[in-house]
């Protein structure tokens, strides 16, 4: 590069001509807007944490059915294995089931909409579902990458203000 008033050669970061004094024209640097990991990602978690709790809701109604229906009736169990035991347990794990579906579409519908406490429930589901093999251990590893960095907190902040 040369100075257009001398022109003598000039060094490749300067600003002004070092023989002359001249300003140099400072060169144009195209900028692409910078989109944020939490951005590009959220709107996927949340569709995923919705179809992993629709999911939810088919095992748990399934146990629920088994359990009331299967279990409460038949009883020619060995005395071992109980119909009074398998009942109210296969009832309360099938209930445990559709309350984690119902926080999981609650946390889905939340990040979908940008609210300020949705972060915050699907960071709790996302630890809770790395127990869920194979599924949630994945969608539990994806929540957890994308949303548990410091500086995902700061754009989540910034994307639920401007929703």
């Amino acid at each position: 590069m040369f100075c257009e008033k001398c022109g003598s050669p000039l060094p490749p970061a300067a600003q002004y001509c070092t023989r002359c004094g001249k300003q140099l024209m400072a060169r144009m640097q195209f900028a692409s807007p910078s989109r944020n990991r939490v951005q590009e990602h959220i709107r996927l978690l949340g569709i995923l944490w919705m179809a992993l709790s629709a999911v939810n809701v088919l095992g748990g109604g399934a146990l629920l059915i088994v359990a009331n229906t299967f279990f409460a009736r038949w009883n020619h169990f060995p005395a071992e294995v109980h119909s009074t035991f398998l009942q109210p347990l296969l009832s309360f794990i099938g209930i445990l089931i559709l309350v984690k579906a119902a926080a999981g579409f609650l946390a889905g519908y939340g990040l979908l909409q940008r609210e300020a406490w949705a972060r915050i429930l699907v960071l709790i589901l996302g630890f809770l579902s790395l127990f869920n093999v194979p599924f949630g251990t994945a969608l539990g590893v994806y929540t957890l990458w994308v949303l548990l960095p410091a500086t995902s907190d700061e754009e989540y902040r910034a994307l639920s203000r401007a929703a």
